[in-house]
């Protein structure tokens, strides 16, 4: 299961855990593929990834963070939950 169907799952601290374990592995999994078959630098690497350095990764979801009310706009709830935490971690890998 990849990163994004854990997210759809986060609903508590425990799949949370289950969810930034998955994230890791994710990134683990692009790193080694990058390694064998590099991509394009204009794109996302081999896993996906928009943003492959920390600083990057943690503005990018900062970004969406500040851009999506804490994803407000995207349907999540007002009160902060674990699965806005989760998004919020996923976002630093996708958002631009």
């Amino acid at each position: 299961m990849d990163s994004y169907e854990v997210l759809d799952q986060v609903v508590d601290i425990e799949s949370f855990f289950r969810f930034v374990r998955a994230l890791a592995n994710d990134r683990q999994h692009a790193v080694a593929a990058e390694g064998e078959n590099p991509s394009s630098s204009y794109g996302p690497d081999a896993g996906g990834w928009e943003n492959s350095s920390i600083s990057d990764y943690l503005a990018a979801a900062l970004a969406w963070a500040e851009d999506t009310s804490m994803g407000a706009t995207q349907g999540i709830t007002e009160a902060l939950s674990w699965k806005a935490f989760a998004t919020f971690l996923y976002a630093g890998k996708i958002y631009e």
